[in-house]
């Protein structure tokens, strides 16, 4: 009832861990598909290792999460060393390997490194705190276009673009994404933000300003998988605030055909999926309609 087939990956349901949370090593990964979960997506991984930013790094907030880690990892060969027996797990899912990079070349080099180990590669275009990648990149849509291509030149298996809300046209970098060679993009990743100490009278993060996640961003979400599922003629993945059934539904309402859960971890633990995942079948169940017939309706009901 709620398998898919996303850019030629068969999951038995439409829910992925986001990058960037508990994808940072094997032994995280494997304990999150042993979780009612259809694919796995690692922390975002670059050429070279970086330490990532001084704390704190993650805060709470009222609305949500900020966090700026700076895009720590160990480097993608690492990453790849780890990983090489990854489908040998006998609860093994699809595993999407999330890289960045700051030219199409340095992109493209770590595809190549890690697409032997992995079902699928994201490419983060989005993030908002670490200068020079992510949301530097991709806020520019020659520059999305210029290194989906490279990547797709340099791997045979599906390619995910994560896009960013803060851009002045989500759809202008989707369609860039997709002229490049995107099978498949992802929206949204986190929103640019901050938030003060009132008592210390300074910045709550490290690195001052952060991405912005949680239910807060969900609205926003939202319209991004709405406004692109009507410019671009690949399938999106949907991200941002998912806590509930309810909230996955919406995505796919919206135009979704899988969705990212991340934040959600948070605050629910690694139940949330069978939660999500139960919440969907008795929908589809009690609505008489497939998970495929869901995708995208809200747009007909609109007409």
């Amino acid at each position: 009832m709620l398998e898919i087939n996303l850019c030629g990956m068969r999951l038995k349901n439409p829910l992925i861990l986001a990058s960037g949370i508990l994808g940072t090593g094997n032994d995280i990964l494997r304990r999150v598909a042993e979780c009612n979960i259809g694919a796995v997506t690692t922390k975002s991984m670059g050429l070279v290792s970086r330490p990532g930013y001084s704390g704190p790094s993650i805060v709470a907030t009222d609305c949500g999460y900020l966090n700026a880690m700076g895009l720590p990892n160990p480097g993608v060969k690492v990453f790849a060393a780890e990983l090489a027996r990854w489908d040998k797990h006998p609860a093994a899912v699809p595993l999407i390997a999330s890289i960045y990079g700051s030219t199409p070349a340095e992109a493209a080099e770590v595809a190549a490194i890690i697409a032997p180990v992995a079902a699928a590669i994201e490419i983060n275009l989005s993030c908002p705190h670490a200068s020079g990648y992510g949301l530097a990149v991709g806020s520019d849509p020659q520059s999305v276009e210029k290194i989906v291509y490279a990547v797709r030149q340099a791997v045979q298996i599906p390619i995910l673009a994560k896009l960013s809300p803060a851009v002045a046209d989500i759809t202008i970098i989707g369609k860039a994404a997709e002229s490049g060679g995107a099978d498949a993009l992802v929206a949204i990743n986190t929103l640019p933000a901050m938030a003060i100490d009132i008592t210390l009278r300074r910045p709550l993060l490290g690195n001052i300003t952060g991405g912005l996640s949680g239910p807060a961003i969900r609205p926003i979400a939202i319209r991004a998988v709405y406004e692109l599922y009507k410019a671009v003629n690949i399938p999106i993945v949907g991200s941002g605030g998912i806590v509930t059934g309810e909230d996955a539904i919406e995505f796919i309402l919206a135009g979704a055909t899988a969705v990212q859960i991340g934040t959600g971890i948070a605050y629910k633990g690694l139940t949330i999926f069978t939660e999500i995942e139960e919440r969907m079948r008795r929908y589809l169940q009690q609505e008489r309609i497939s998970l495929a017939e869901l995708v995208g309706l809200a747009h007909r009901m609109s007409l």
